[in-house]
């Protein structure tokens, strides 16, 4: 197997960074528009934070988060009963040559964030900083 010369680390290519950017504004916006015919996912207010896209395309993972943190076990059941409709509506926004496969996980992000907030707003942290 050849070594992509364009590529040499680790983390994702260029083309996976924008092919997943290109899913994630894509899904979002077919989520807010209330594209799908599920009346119970229309109800939700759906953030998609960010989407990673395997090497070859094929597989795209959206993380995903309700709006309030709240209700995420409905929201997931949800997203996977509708998965093969979002999957036609998201490619129809695509020039691929293949519609990948999307899956659904947790964007734990803003927990993370807020708990770097709580850890810099503590006394001993803060006295650290200050020096």
């Amino acid at each position: 197997m050849s070594k992509n010369r364009f590529h040499d680390g680790p983390g994702p290519s260029q083309r996976q960074l924008r092919v997943g950017e290109l899913i994630r504004r894509t899904l979002s916006d077919v989520l807010m528009r209330g594209d799908i015919h599920d009346p119970e996912l229309n109800r939700l207010s759906i953030t998609v934070g960010e989407v990673r896209v395997s090497p070859d395309l094929k597989v795209a993972t959206a993380y995903v988060v309700p709006l309030g943190g709240k209700g995420s076990d409905d929201m997931f059941e949800l997203l996977k009963r509708n998965r093969s409709e979002l999957r036609r509506a998201v490619s129809k926004g695509l020039t691929l040559k293949f519609a990948p496969e999307l899956r659904f996980r947790l964007d734990e992000t803003f927990d993370r964030l807020d708990d770097t907030r709580r850890m810099f707003n503590q006394d001993a942290v803060r006295r650290d900083l200050e020096d």
